[in-house]
């Protein structure tokens, strides 16, 4: 099981700077806990607090160090390199097909011409919806093998669907424009998967 001081600092290893809300949203941890953990990371020089409209909480040079020695120290003891490496290629092949829906959510065609999607057109929304719904279906199964073999992954699947459940339900920030949207936690999925595996972005291209 992983720690508490270890699953808050590679959520802000995943997520970039943060705060205290949406830390806790990451890791499934009550704010009082997840502001404690990061007091001590903070004293240990592992996370920095950065105040303005867009600071929050981050890593440092040495917390990232720390972090990807720790989660390799993590999957080795747990013997599933092989079952994320694999979970992380059924991701790849979904990837793309995320990109493109955010895209269809983002633009909307009228007259064969791409526009900015206003979201006055409640039928093109339905079937961007219905289209993310049957991909999250797919995923789920992936998401679950994934948690079998490391249980904190089973936190992105609990706020996928939990996304995916408000846009449908009318919050239309939910998919793309918003730190706690479908979009933000496939992408903190991708690079907790890369983090995981010791991989770049770069190298995965």
């Amino acid at each position: 099981m992983t720690s508490p001081d270890l699953l808050v600092l590679h959520a802000l290893r995943c997520t970039g700077f943060s705060g205290l809300a949406s830390v806790a949203a990451a890791t499934g941890l009550p704010e009082a806990e997840v502001e404690s953990e990061l007091i001590d990371l903070a004293v240990a020089g592992l996370v920095t607090y950065l105040a303005g409209g867009f600071g929050g909480w981050g890593t440092t040079a040495a917390g990232r160090a720390e972090d990807a020695r720790r989660i390799a120290e993590e999957l080795e003891a747990a013997g599933t390199r092989a079952v994320v490496a694999e979970a992380f290629d059924r991701f790849l092949l979904l990837n793309p097909e995320v990109l493109d829906l955010c895209t269809a959510w983002q633009l909307h065609s009228v007259d064969g011409v791409p526009t900015v999607n206003d979201h006055t057109d409640s039928a093109y929304d339905a079937r961007v919806l219905e289209r993310f719904a049957d991909l999250d279906r797919r995923a789920e199964a992936d998401c679950a093998h994934l948690c079998a073999a490391m249980p904190r992954f089973g936190r992105y699947r609990v706020r996928l669907a939990l996304a995916l459940g408000r846009a449908r339900a009318g919050e239309l920030d939910q998919v793309t424009d918003s730190t706690a949207s479908y979009h933000s936690v496939w992408f903190q999925l991708h690079e907790d998967l890369l983090t995981t595996l010791g991989l770049t972005r770069t190298a995965t291209r």
